[in-house]
């Protein structure tokens, strides 16, 4: 005759660990209720990161890991998820409707960080959280082509209204300019954009805002480390040895200014042969595994390299909504699921109120056509 209780049951699930974060249930807090009745268990459990993907494939297997216990003969597993706010750097708190900021870094350009920012977007949205995509490089935007969006987005009062692209919340600097405008600016006037273009967008209730920064560790990564919240960062590098050093210098940096580095993806792990589907390292082999062993950090997924991602991206359709079945999608969706779980493992934020921040701008400019289109002074 069974003889369960529910520390029977707490001591089972400590046992059991998350797929996705690696940790046992038990630590992690997910557990918020317990039913017994005879040798029959339900459970009531909430993750912290979104998983609508994968949400009863995660409850049967927990649910077979109950039952392989020789005392109980039928579990039910109830698993939910809600995304909490996080710690941030300092002595910042939190923005109002913005639980968490997550930056998306490279150390250097062409390693396909922006592809991967708005893709892994779009795959936490898939995954049932609300997410928007802050475009952070002011010189080269790239998100309206990506998502397909442009023109002037729309107001409220003296707040701007994020365009919606595939279900995501979206602001860039292209929406203000035309495609082939440079913008000539020196970097207060850059840094004062990135605080506008934050601060008075419209967001609504998001749980994640992906901020796709400018390569390197320049003036916008040093405004978003000593002004923005930002709960975690993302390193984008390649397997070859080039961008690894660069992609170091991106982990110091951010390290030197107390945010935290969620993890590291290695873009363009294998190229995909669009004739044959043949995969080649053509960059070289476990660069990002070697880095994140270096720095103590994970190595949260690997994607490739593969012509159906650009020609998505130049068509404003991103992998993840065009081809929602495929492998590349998959892909994404993992590492998505690996950064929100990462990110799940870090202290939540105290500050209940979350009040919104108010920057301190050391060049005051209103983002009208008509300045956009001044000279240079």
């Amino acid at each position: 005759m069974a003889n369960l209780s529910e520390q029977y049951i707490k001591d089972l699930i400590a046992d059991i660990r998350d797929p996705y974060s690696g940790a046992d249930l038990g630590s992690l807090g997910w557990l918020r209720g317990v039913g017994i009745d005879g040798n029959r268990v339900s459970l009531d459990l909430r993750a912290g990161y979104p998983l609508d993907g994968v949400r009863d494939s995660i409850a049967r297997q927990i649910a077979d890991a109950l039952e392989s216990d020789d005392q109980i003969g039928n579990a039910v597993v109830n698993l939910d998820w809600k995304v909490v706010p996080h710690v941030v750097q300092g002595e910042l708190k939190p923005l109002e409707q913005i639980k968490n900021i997550i930056a998306v870094a490279s150390g250097k350009g062409g390693v396909g960080k922006s592809a991967t920012a708005v893709n892994l977007a779009l795959a936490l949205s898939a995954d049932g959280a609300r997410v928007g995509v802050l475009d952070a490089d002011i010189y080269g935007p790239s998100m309206p082509r990506m998502l397909g969006v442009s023109g002037p987005p729309d107001t409220v009062g003296n707040r701007i209204v994020p365009q919606q692209a595939h279900g995501l919340q979206v602001m860039s600097i292209g929406f203000l300019v035309e495609e082939d405008t440079p913008m000539i600016w020196r970097g207060p006037m850059v840094t004062s954009a990135l605080q506008q273009l934050l601060t008075e967008t419209n967001w609504d209730g998001l749980d994640y805002l992906i901020v796709d920064l400018p390569p390197g560790t320049g003036d916008i990564q040093l405004t978003l480390a000593q002004q923005v919240p930002v709960s975690g960062c993302l390193i984008v590098t390649t397997p070859q040895d080039i961008a690894l050093l660069d992609a170091r210098k991106a982990v110091q940096m951010f390290r030197k200014v107390n945010m935290s580095v969620l993890g590291v993806v290695e873009n363009m792990s294998t190229h995909i042969c669009s004739q044959c589907g043949h995969e080649e390292p053509i960059f070289g082999s476990g660069g990002g595994a070697r880095m994140a062993e270096q720095y103590d950090v994970p190595l949260l997924g690997q994607l490739p390299l593969d012509l159906r991602i650009r020609e998505n991206l130049d068509h404003g359709n991103p992998t993840v909504v065009s081809a929602p079945d495929s492998e590349i999608t998959e892909d994404y969706r993992e590492v998505a699921r690996n950064l929100s779980a990462r990110l799940a493992l870090t202290p939540r934020s105290l500050d209940l109120n979350l009040p919104q921040i108010n920057i301190q701008n050391t060049c005051s400019f209103s983002m009208t056509n008509k300045y956009l289109q001044a000279p240079l002074p």
